[in-house]
């Protein structure tokens, strides 16, 4: 599958192409005034994209949720949910690989930078072994990385422009690329416009505007007024993902469109004589009104992260080409289990890093002659975990409640929160702090303090101490106890 997507057409009719692997490594700025066709280009770009790479929009206007209708993408109501939520629904979408399109439309300005602020910091400080590429495009991005300050405070100002900041100067390492739009580049931080390497400029007309563009372009000042006279869906690109020139390019057409965008004019209602009067002054009117325009709420939380952990990337969804293979073409679940629990059985196996046990778990299935394709890395880990607390296979009865309690506990946290809940099922004295320690790959006896306490403030597990010093821990979920050690 070629990496390459074919974003428009320069003056002769050519194809003009994105490297999409260039542009993860190296951003992309967009800018143009309001009507230039800046989103129309977004949308262009993601949709031609969206079989290659997982896709995060921040949309301050609610005009990419279509991208769902077409392209799968889990829509984020960002005035739906608080801010634990928020954190918790990028957490998924960074562990599930979910192209999703954070709606802030709903939320006032201050709103809508510190929800933003706070969905990036968390993808940003994912796990190391969570670092896949992902399109990360920022619409409006003026907004979030203002070069001055404004109408809102100066801690969200701060807390936004660190978000920003930390996407375009140290987000490679993460595999989050970048890719902002704003309407004036005078208005954008410089040290957020600077990290891009890859541009497509616009219809501008302020000379501010004008003048910058041109320099990040490498023109000429006195070659900066052609960029006035661009047609609407013109851009000039330039940067190693798209040409080593300025060129001209003309955005090609889109399969979706924003819902709040009407196409053309609208006749007017037609109604005679006072009828209009009537109708706005008419209070018997509002409940219909009201029943027409009312939106439909938002789905829960954990709703919204049980749709992103069973979401797929699209990429995903087409079948690769059947080559010739030496594994059964079945996966055997009883082998890959006995891995599972041989390897959690080696001592010391907790230390080692999530990675490189993967890597071992692949070579050992291939040498069972079984394809390892179907386990990637999240899913091992959560497997891994499963198989330290003595659970064998998730699809047995007895488990099933254990597994789906696991679903909400972070990967890092998913061993020792299941070897508690093995505990309680089996009415067992409760794991010291030694089998904790070894099972979460620590030393450290305040760490497996700190563990239990912060388990217990997501109300995963409830400590018991009795006077006697002995400890228990219950699991509010299944309304089961460990004994008391």
């Amino acid at each position: 599958m070629s990496a390459a997507i074919v974003i428009g057409a320069d003056r002769a009719g050519a194809p003009i192409r994105i490297d999409i692997e260039e542009l993860l490594a190296t951003r992309l700025l967009v800018q143009g005034n309001s009507g230039s066709g800046k989103s129309h280009l977004l949308r262009r770009l993601l949709e031609q994209s969206a079989q290659l790479v997982q896709q995060v929009v921040i949309d301050p206007e609610g005009d990419f949720v279509t991208l769902s209708d077409r392209f799968g993408h889990v829509v984020v109501d960002g005035a739906a949910y608080d801010q634990a939520e928020i954190v918790r629904l990028a957490a998924r979408i960074r562990t599930h690989r979910a192209s999703v399109v954070l709606a802030l439309d709903g939320l006032d300005l201050e709103a809508q930078m510190r929800c933003a602020a706070v969905f990036l910091n968390t993808l940003f400080d994912a796990p190391r072994d969570e670092w896949y590429p992902a399109l990360v495009v920022v619409d409006e991005a003026q907004m979030f990385a203002p070069a001055a300050a404004g109408d809102v405070s100066d801690e969200v100002r701060r807390l936004s422009l660190g978000a920003m900041t930390n996407l375009m100067c140290r987000g490679r390492k993460r595999g989050l690329a970048g890719v902002i739009a704003t309407q004036r580049l005078a208005k954008l931080a410089k040290n957020v416009a600077a990290e891009a390497s890859n541009f497509l400029m616009g219809r501008t007309f302020l000379d501010i505007d004008m003048a910058r563009a041109a320099d990040l372009l490498g023109m000429e000042r006195r070659q900066a007024e052609t960029i006035r006279d661009l047609e609407r869906g013109h851009f000039l690109g330039l940067g190693p993902a798209i040409a080593r020139r300025p060129i001209s390019v003309r955005i090609a057409d889109v399969e979706t469109r924003a819902r709040n965008v009407i196409q053309g004019l609208m006749p007017l209602p037609d109604m005679a004589g006072g009828a209009m009067d009537n109708l706005l002054h008419d209070e018997a009117a509002e409940p219909a009104l009201r029943a027409v325009i009312e939106e439909p709420a938002a789905p829960d939380a954990g709703d919204l992260i049980e749709q992103i952990a069973e979401s797929q990337p699209l990429a995903e969804t087409h079948e690769p080409p059947v080559e010739p293979s030496l594994f059964a073409a079945e996966e055997d679940a009883a082998t890959i289990a006995a891995i599972l629990a041989e390897m959690a059985e080696e001592p010391d196996c907790t230390f080692q890093a999530a990675a490189q046990l993967y890597q071992d778990f692949t070579v050992r299935c291939r040498m069972a002659r079984i394809a390892p394709g179907s386990i990637d890395l999240p899913a091992f880990r959560r497997r891994f975990a499963m198989a330290i607390a003595g659970i064998p296979d998730d699809a047995a009865p007895q488990w099933r409640q254990v597994v789906a309690l696991g679903r909400d506990v972070p990967d890092d946290l998913l061993a020792p929160f299941m070897v508690l809940a093995v505990a309680a099922s089996e009415g067992a004295p409760c794991p010291d702090d030694d089998r904790l320690a070894t099972v979460y790959g620590t030393r450290s006896s305040g760490r497996i303090r700190r563990l239990l306490d912060h388990l217990e403030r997501q109300g995963l597990i409830v400590v018991r101490t009795d006077y006697g010093g002995r400890r228990s821990v219950g699991i509010p979920a299944l309304g089961l106890l460990t004994q008391p050690v």
